[in-house]
């Protein structure tokens, strides 16, 4: 009887662990003895750090983008659809046309989504770069604009690559000043707890960079409403703030199915942080943003995080003990500016290290982001 693994989710996580499993599980594959189903409702892949260079003209949204066949090996197959529902106890999944799946080992990735409505005001009165349509806009934003006040205000937590509003204000800075027009832009950093990043080392690194280049901080500020018509941001601690262009980090959210298949609160799935089974299901795993891991909802996570439940999996399905485990594997780079970045590695537990930035780096993550695809691939 051929054991099936399924896979919901064809971003990092799912890409990198589809054909990990493909590479292991070969000649297991190629006997029939297991099959690998990718489950995806996006043809397309989305490599989503892409989107932090589209506002300021560096990338375009259609270099983000790669078809799902072209990234998973030939020997998973791909189903396009959409999971309607999570059936842990019959090891089965509904499709949205209907058709059943049924499993015996299951790994989620089907990342987060954005939910901006969440604060009224927020998609009508501000911008972001956390998907396609949102960054070209931000462009076409940015490219006008030549004075007044920007401000980036981090909303939701958490979110996707948290280096990312950091990067952003930095690049502009550096960017508004390439163009001549800096001194005619005041520029706001905000975070709702009382340091500028959740990452204290990172926080610490930040804020002086922040100081040095004249950027005003605004600690423990939750932003909870937008008046697009005032230009005015406004707390839950009773606080305005004015703006002329306001790049808003929106609200994230998990996954309903989670929910309803009493995997997690929130939407996120409860998984044993080393071993990113769902505590709740048996042969369930959660990898990716999905995952309720005490560490960065970031690529390098997913990547790493994939690698492991291929080992378990693969294990697994030859009738061995699991042993491979995670250790809060996670390495980040951070643009500080347009042409100098740094780079952060650490554990579970782990303060990193913030190394002086450098052009070097920086080229290294402009190179990182172009192999990118070799790595999904799982070539790298």
């Amino acid at each position: 009887m051929t054991e099936h693994i399924l896979i919901v989710g064809g971003g990092t996580g799912g890409t990198v662990l589809a054909n990990r499993l493909a590479e292991k599980l070969a000649p297991e594959i190629d006997s029939g003895d297991v099959q690998v189903t990718m489950v995806t409702d996006n043809e397309d892949h989305v490599y989503k750090p892409t989107f932090l260079y589209v506002p300021f003209g560096k990338k375009t949204t259609a270099d983000a983008r790669r078809p799902v066949r072209e990234l998973v090996d030939r020997r998973v197959d791909i189903t396009y659809d959409r999971v309607t529902d999570v059936d842990t106890d019959g090891q089965r999944l509904s499709l949205a046309d209907g058709r059943p799946l049924d499993y015996d080992h299951l790994t989620l990735a089907m990342g987060v989504e954005l939910v901006p409505d969440e604060v009224p005001g927020l998609q009508e009165g501000g911008h972001h770069f956390y998907g396609a349509d949102g960054a070209e806009q931000l462009q076409e934003a940015l490219a006008e604009f030549t004075e007044g006040h920007l401000v980036l205000s981090v909303i939701g937590v958490p979110h996707m690559c948290p280096a990312a509003p950091v990067e952003f204000t930095l690049m502009a800075d550096d960017w508004l000043r390439k163009r001549g027009v800096r001194e005619d832009v005041e520029i706001t950093y905000t975070y709702p707890i009382q340091r500028a990043h959740g990452i204290q080392s990172v926080a610490d690194w930040a804020t002086d960079q922040f100081e040095e280049r004249d950027v005003n901080v605004e600690t423990f500020f939750n932003a909870d409403e937008v008046d697009p018509e005032e230009k005015v941001l406004h707390t839950m601690e009773g606080n305005e703030l004015d703006f002329d262009l306001l790049v808003g980090i929106p609200p994230h959210t998990g996954s309903d199915l989670v929910t309803d298949a009493g995997l997690g609160d929130g939407g996120w799935v409860d998984v044993d942080k080393h071993t990113l089974e769902a505590t709740a299901a048996d042969d369930v795993y959660a990898i990716g943003d999905v995952a309720d891991v005490p560490t960065s909802k970031a690529g390098s996570v997913a990547h790493y995080e994939a690698g492991v439940v291929a080992d378990r999996i693969a294990s697994n399905a030859r009738g061995q003990v699991p042993t491979a485990t995670y250790e809060g594997k996670t390495v980040c780079f951070i643009e500080a500016g347009m042409d100098e970045a740094t780079f952060i590695e650490f554990n579970f537990g782990d303060e990193p290290t913030v190394r002086p930035a450098s052009k070097p780096v920086h080229w290294a993550k402009l190179g990182y982001n172009e192999s990118y695809w070799l790595t999904a691939r799982g070539l790298l």
